[in-house]
């Protein structure tokens, strides 16, 4: 049932006491209720001059200031009051009662509520219910106003209004309908609240209702029925021409708008179902309505966006690309928290003239509406013979709703390795293998890092941040990639040189190539022999030499790239060798050196130079009877000795081992196996498997097998498979 308002006559209904003028302090209160006295709205400064500061939330907002609220780390609720004009900011004591949307700020001390008007230097005055017990809710507030409801025997609530008036405490009981209940003041003007409430029916049925009520006093006016919604989160605004409210309609959520002069609902913008969605306020003939929460939201929805629409055209605009909280001043200005991609974060006064536009007045430091890095953990040097090889890169950001894109590029080759981290959780990390996006060992040197924050919620600019590291790792002799794994040069038949870059750990337990393999170039049957021959000239990646069918030996310097640069000649003279083996160092004084073995069976010991035109020194004689071998193989230092040894194979099949001394010259042969004449090639490889031990790799008609060093001088190896050439068979001439 409605109930009709008569101006100057307030009706009776039988039962209920629909008006209860309360005597307070022995005083019979008679004098009209008021909000507090409108201020002129004082000049805001510059957004920078006044700060909202993160963390703290928008409560209410009025002529002269607004109040905002934080956790105080201790459980409960900092309030703070922050003035427009010089942003100066006042805490605020106690416990909030309700949002005013004023320049007063309500709070409780048990069952007495202080009522501090911040716009006349925080006067401060106090009302307290009288003879309505303590089991009071506070259901709404306006400026001075405090609206209470405590239940009644009939199973509903009566409404009252609290307030105090020249220094007189006024109560008054505003509702008549017994059965009423669930109340909620969701806005008010300079002189209406908007209430919302239920009826309940003996048949258990529930009615929902809206209603306007003097703010001075009086009854609700009129009572009309509504579609359902939320009690607890039913939102509503209010002006001198239209009224708004959400509601439900099949489990949808929209916004209603009603012209106050028909009393009747004339247009309904949809929310979506389960939205959360909200009406805002009013500015002239636009309605600002959206979702709240968006920033933090993982998926896009357009209504995360503050929405004007125009109640007579439709048009529709956006205002804000996500808001957190919102209030309305009682002379009808909007204030919103929220933020632009182009202003950045903060309060926003919403409306000038009838027109929605935006005002940042206040700024919140630090804080931005598109994504942000806030810091790195990034090593300044990637040691990837460490940690497995695996390196930890992590980073800080503004909010992890995003899809983190991150490059890591290599400054010299521009080869990259790129991952994307998908919504990552508190601080985004990428642990990198070390392995770019061809699958090859991230070479060695100075890197790039870059990252890219795309919100996956659609709220904000993408965010950009950079920054450099260094990748490093003991040298390998057998690296021309300068990436710390050795890599395998295989010769096919037509003169074609390949290469092989063996991963830095094995995969499944077994040492594979990166794919895939890289053509180095044709020509190189030009020599009967090519053998890798270490560091020679310094420069931290391996060098390769070659001798022709004339004798010259040539020397090609590794450019740190898998490539090589134009060959040099080292001398002619080569022929009357007829095994060659470099690559290790053998005197311990940390260059490549290079023996030879002769058709006599004389070794000879060339000492490495460090000179890229004369690599190695004159021939030293080490000793005859190496004509036995028919496989001569540099394998570095394989027993922990004082520096590199040799080790053989004779026609039986049987591979002796040579311990260096240190001086060039080797201890007595040890016998460290049988059975390896079905290999064509050995190959001292280097580390294979990042344990730091050198490793052999052996290829022929067996297949390709790697065998791992093990430190021990008796036992030097243990065989595992690997993929390398596997289905190839021979097709290769030779291997190094």
């Amino acid at each position: 049932m409605n109930h009709a308002y008569i101006p100057g006559r307030r009706l009776a209904v039988a039962v209920t006491a629909v008006l209860a003028v309360t005597a307070v302090g022995g005083t019979l209160v008679v004098a009209p209720a008021a909000v507090a006295a409108v201020t002129a709205p004082a000049a805001p400064q510059d957004a920078t001059d006044v700060t909202l500061p993160a963390g703290e939330k928008l409560v209410s907002s009025g002529s002269t200031g607004f109040l905002s609220s934080k956790d105080d780390g201790a459980g409960g609720t900092a309030l703070t009051w922050t003035r427009f004009d010089d942003g100066s900011r006042t805490p605020i004591p106690g416990e909030l009662a309700y949002k005013s949307r004023s320049d007063t700020i309500i709070t409780r001390e048990a069952n007495r509520f202080v009522l501090r008007d911040m716009s006349v230097s925080m006067f401060t005055s106090y009302v307290e219910p009288t003879g309505i017990g303590t089991d009071f809710k506070v259901v709404g507030a306006a400026g001075s106003v405090l609206f209470l409801t405590v239940p009644n025997r009939y199973g509903g609530e009566d409404l009252y209004r609290l307030t105090r008036v020249n220094g007189v405490q006024q109560q008054e009981s505003i509702s008549a309908v017994p059965t009423a209940r669930d109340f909620k003041v969701a806005a008010h003007s300079l002189s209406t609240a908007f209430v919302f409430f239920t009826k309940y029916s003996v048949t258990g049925g529930t009615s929902y209702y809206r209603a306007l009520t003097d703010i001075n006093g009086n009854f609700m006016r009129p009572e009309r029925s509504t579609q359902a919604y939320d009690p607890a989160t039913v939102t509503a605004a209010i002006s001198p021409t239209y009224s708004a409210w959400t509601e439900t309609v099949d489990g949808f959520t929209r916004v209603a708008v009603e012209k106050r002069s028909e009393f009747a609902p004339f247009t309904h913008i949809p929310l979506g179902a389960g939205t959360g969605g909200v009406v805002v306020g009013f500015n002239g003939d636009w309605v600002l309505y959206g979702v709240p929460g968006g920033l933090t939201a993982s998926s896009p929805n357009p209504l995360y966006a503050l929405t004007a629409q125009n109640v007579l055209t439709g048009e529709t605009m956006t205002l804000l690309d996500h808001f957190t909280s919102t209030s309305t001043a009682p002379d009808g200005s909007i204030y919103v928290q929220g933020g632009k991609s182009t202003d950045g974060e903060g309060l926003f006064k919403i409306g000038e003239g009838g027109y929605p536009l935006t005002t940042l007045v206040a700024k919140t430091p630090g804080a931005s509406t598109s994504p942000t890095v806030l810091g790195s953990t990034v090593p300044a040097v990637a040691e990837l013979d460490r940690n497995g090889g695996q390196v930890a890169l992590e980073w800080q950001l503004s909010r992890y709703n995003v899809n983190v894109d991150v490059t890591l590029r290599h400054n010299v080759t521009g080869k990259t390795y790129t991952k994307r981290l998908s919504r990552p959780t508190a601080p985004a990390r990428l642990t990198w293998d070390g392995l770019l996006a061809d699958g090859s060992s991230a070479p060695n040197g100075d890197y790039t890092w870059n990252v890219t924050l795309t919100p996956t919620n659609g709220i904000g600019y993408p965010g950009y941040a950079s920054g450099a590291f260094k990748v490093t790792r003991k040298a390998n002799p057998h690296d021309y990639s300068d990436n710390g794994s050795p890599d395998l040069l295989a010769r096919d038949a037509a003169g074609v040189l390949w290469r092989d870059d063996l991963l830095d750990w094995p995969v499944a337990g077994q040492v594979t190539p990166a794919k895939p393999r890289v053509k180095i170039g044709p020509g190189w049957n030009t020599y009967n022999l090519v053998e890798a021959a270490g560091d020679i000239a310094g420069s931290g990646v391996g060098d390769v030499i070659g001798r022709d069918t004339a004798g010259v030996l040539w020397t090609y310097l590794g450019k740190g790239d898998g490539t090589f640069g134009t060959r040099i000649k080292v001398g002619p003279g080569w022929g009357v060798y007829n095994k060659l083996a470099g690559g290790s160092d053998l005197n311990g004084d940390g260059r490549a050196d290079l023996v030879a073995t002769d058709a006599s069976g004389v070794l000879w010991f060339y000492k490495g130079t460090g000179s890229p035109s004369a690599p190695y020194a004159g021939r030293v004689k080490i000793g005859p009877g190496w004509g036995i071998y028919n496989q001569l193989t540099a394998v570095g230092n394989i027993a922990g000795g004082v520096a590199g040894d040799l080790v053989a194979r004779d026609a039986a099949g049987v591979l002796w081992l040579y311990l260096g001394k240190g001086d060039g010259t080797f201890a007595a042969r040890t016998k460290i196996g049988t059975g390896w004449g079905a290999y064509s090639q050995l190959v001292g490889v280097g580390d294979a498997n990042n344990d730091g031990r050198p490793d052999l790799v052996a290829y022929g008609s067996a297949g390709t097998h790697v065998y791992l060093g093990t430190g021990s001088w008796s036992a030097p190896f243990t065989k595992t498979t690997t993929s390398l050439y596997a289905g190839e068979g021979t097709k290769f001439t030779s291997v190094s």
